[in-house]
């Protein structure tokens, strides 16, 4: 898992310092993608917390999400159809219900008494 936040902290950093402009045409995929390794991110954080994170499975969902989303996007323009919407709601309601999930398992780890202990 440190080796993920790790990847993001340089990313995020490397994003930061090197300028870089986005041609507005590519604004739907580079919004998809972002989505998509949001939510593999996020996704990982919660089979850490759930002790059922691995690595294979981790960069095959993010491979997968990324491809898909942008297939979706490609098709979409070809067909003049908002198709990465369909991406970016479920990105979206996943790195939400991530999101909970964390922070249900973040709270009932903070409240289980620590072994040992008398209280």
């Amino acid at each position: 898992m440190f080796v993920v936040f790790a990847g993001l902290l340089l990313g995020v950093l490397a994003g930061l310092t090197i300028p870089a402009k986005v041609p507005i045409v590519y604004a739907k995929y580079m919004s998809v993608a972002f989505l998509a390794a949001l939510d593999s991110v996020m996704g990982a954080g919660r089979s850490v917390l759930e002790g059922k994170f691995h690595i294979p499975i981790f960069v095959s969902g993010f491979a997968t999400n990324t491809l898909l989303a942008a297939f979706l996007t490609y098709v979409g323009d070809r067909l003049g159809v908002d198709l990465y919407m369909a991406a970016i709601i479920t990105f979206g309601v996943r790195l939400f219900q991530d999101l909970t999930i964390i922070r249900r398992l973040l709270f009932e780890r903070a409240a289980r008494p620590e072994p040992g202990s008398t209280t």
